[in-house]
């Protein structure tokens, strides 16, 4: 095995061969999930919701708490996007998507400030404060908690929250030993690019229907 093979994915030799599996598709899943996202497609959200209950189950198994509610979230926040994003706000046109106002950045603070709270919380109650990798888990769960939110409100911020959680997710995936998903990261990191500028070429397009099928 050469030593750049061995550092990248030397992590899953004690590794179940089903657990291994599970994760690329997760990850095959999440990356579609993006980048039907990008596209304005509504098949962001069947895809997502694939990756992130294959991705629960993983996590919990790792004894990944933090990972684990973060995908949780995930999974409510798809079925909830999924019904704004299919809403139609005229006969013709569907949810678009607009810049969040002031009071749902307003919001967005509060579910911030929330998350820390909420996850300091359960981390306290299982004690998983064992490592610094706790705490920026923590910081970085209330970036996609946001990034999520506004997401599922068709709001172009989205991108930008989850832009900065998925930089922090790459090197910290890694460290935990999840090659795979830590490149998964990398390729989000670009698709929260090109998913902003994407979308702001959609703003408040009187174009738009609102979603691609």
């Amino acid at each position: 095995m050469s030593p750049i093979f061995e550092f990248l994915f030397g992590q899953y030799e004690g590794y179940a061969t089903h657990q291994i599996i599970l994760e690329v598709t997760a990850v095959l899943f999440g990356l579609a999930s993006s980048l039907f996202s990008m596209k304005n497609s509504i098949w962001v959200y069947p895809t997502g919701i694939i990756s992130t209950s294959i991705f629960v189950y993983l996590l919990w198994q790792w004894g990944l708490l933090g990972d684990l509610i973060i995908n949780a979230y995930y999974f409510i926040m798809s079925v909830y996007g999924w019904y704004i994003w299919t809403r139609k706000v005229t006969p013709t046109r569907y949810t678009p998507i607009t810049k969040a106002t002031k009071k749902e950045h307003y919001i967005s603070i509060g579910i911030f400030g929330g998350t820390l709270l909420f996850i300091y919380a359960v981390y306290e109650f299982f004690e998983k404060w064992t490592s610094w990798t706790a705490y920026v888990d923590t910081i970085t769960t209330a970036f996609f908690f946001v990034g999520m939110w506004f997401l599922a409100k068709r709001k172009i911020e989205n991108w930008l929250y989850l832009l900065v959680g998925n930089i922090i997710s790459v090197p910290l995936y890694f460290y935990k030993g999840y090659t795979i998903s830590s490149m998964l990261y990398i390729i989000f990191v670009f698709i929260s690019i090109a998913g902003y500028f994407a979308w702001k070429k959609r703003l408040n397009n009187p174009q738009e229907t609102g979603i691609i099928a």
